[in-house]
């Protein structure tokens, strides 16, 4: 394709967009992925799909809370240290045993943690509160000595104290962390309901990208970006399906891009998505009737173009500078992909924190400048991880950030000691 082809290209709209309302038409155009039966132990890190109640009682049956004696309360009334009530010992309930032994009026059982309280005792007392038999030893054999009175229901977890046979565990939208598939499996859950991880491929594009170690010449800069986005979908379980970089050879990445589109679900790429004449994603995109290109009021990452392709897969064409792909990814492509899996949280929660400097905003743009963040007994504090004045392109500044400071636009310049709100995506 020539220049003077190129030049006809239209650029994004010259009237930039807000980010919510570039979110919202971003995550309109997201669609959730088909619902899949899957092993609750294969499921860790996937989205469910529907909501999971508990199979069986949590606990299962009434069980000890403790290592000690299962006893009829009733028969320890008025036991206190230096005036022991005598227990006749009539057997043993471990953990897993299926025995149910009948305590009669002065017996006991030894009994240990998490075996099935006998049916007819209503309380367990804790080894450390009697005495045995034997002299020295732990545990009694015929004959225990409590000294401690108890009362019904002591030291015994009940059935369905925790989660009643029925009762909600996990909605729909929940992303399955070890946490909660530790209580599905708790609950008899076996297999759950979710929707698949999405199919995503990368393409950094740029002529003046190099992939090997050096040398470079005049011109050529390491390629960081396919790192970095690849990098991003790891932290959310998503293992790309293809990562390739790409030179600036506008036909040959329309063809990779009709290629991918039946292949993925969605396509992630970094550069040339300005009005150059060499921004060859956004004269391949150029001939997409779904894929829009806009110019979005934020700072870094002004240009963007997102959509459908016609062989069916979402594309986020992204800027180039690394900041500003990450702020972009962040902002755009994160929820987009979350949508996808069907999640109910689709942005990270924002907290303030106080700048430890101040530094230049921008009036007619949001912000979203790289912070170190770092907690103190009064709350959270915030400082640049770049130089604010022009951070786009600085990679370096922005391996060291935790967060974003968010500004809204309109606010301007931030001084040191004001709160401002910031999300905190590594720490």
């Amino acid at each position: 394709m020539g220049a003077a082809s190129r030049s006809t290209v239209a650029a994004p709209a010259s009237t930039p967009v807000p980010v919510d309302e570039h979110r919202r038409a971003v995550l309109g155009a997201a669609s959730e992925l088909p619902v899949m039966a899957v092993p609750l132990r294969k499921a860790t890190g996937l989205y469910l799909a529907d909501d999971v109640a508990a199979a069986v009682a949590l606990p299962l049956w009434h069980n000890s809370a403790m290592d000690g004696y299962a006893v009829r309360a009733a028969d320890t009334a008025g036991a206190a240290p230096g005036s022991a009530v005598e227990l006749r010992i009539i057997g043993e309930v471990a953990a897993g045993d299926g025995v149910d032994p009948r305590l009669e009026r002065g017996t006991a059982v030894r009994i240990m943690t998490g075996a099935p309280v006998p049916s007819s005792a209503d309380a367990v007392i804790p080894v450390e509160q009697t005495a045995a038999d034997v002299v020295g030893a732990a545990w009694a054999e015929r004959r225990v000595l409590v000294q401690r009175e108890v009362v019904p229901g002591t030291h015994v977890r009940r059935r369905g104290e925790d989660a009643a046979v029925g009762s909600l565990l996990a909605h729909s939208g929940e992303r399955l962390g070890a946490r909660r598939i530790a209580a599905l499996a708790a609950a008899g859950v076996s297999e759950v309901s979710v929707r698949r991880r999405p199919r995503v491929a990368v393409i950094a594009t740029g002529a003046e990208l190099h992939t090997g170690s050096g040398p470079f010449e005049r011109g050529q800069i390491p390629e960081s970006n396919s790192v970095l986005i690849a990098g991003l979908l790891a932290e959310e379980g998503i293992e790309p399906v293809s990562v390739s970089v790409c030179d600036d050879d506008a036909e040959g990445f329309a063809a990779r891009l009709a290629e991918l589109a039946g292949e993925v679900d969605a396509v992630i790429t970094t550069g040339g998505v300005g009005p150059g004449l060499h921004d060859i994603v956004r004269i391949a995109l150029a001939i997409e009737p779904d894929v829009r290109a806009v110019r979005v009021a934020v700072k870094p990452g002004q240009p963007q173009s997102f959509g459908r392709l016609r062989g069916g897969a979402m594309i986020f064409a992204l800027p180039g500078n690394p900041v500003s792909a990450a702020v972009s990814y962040e902002l755009f492509v994160r929820p987009a992909l979350l949508r996808m899996q069907g999640a109910g949280r689709l942005h990270r929660p924002s907290v303030p924190a106080v700048a430890d400097h101040g530094w230049r905003g921008s009036a007619e743009r949001t912000q979203v400048l790289p912070v170190r963040i770092r907690s103190t007994p009064h709350g959270l504090r915030c400082s640049p991880a770049v130089d604010a004045r022009g951070y786009s392109h600085a990679v370096g500044g922005h391996g060291a950030a935790d967060g974003y400071a968010i500004v809204e636009p309109g606010r301007g310049d931030v001084s040191a000691g004001e709160t401002v709100e910031t999300v905190i995506v590594a720490w």
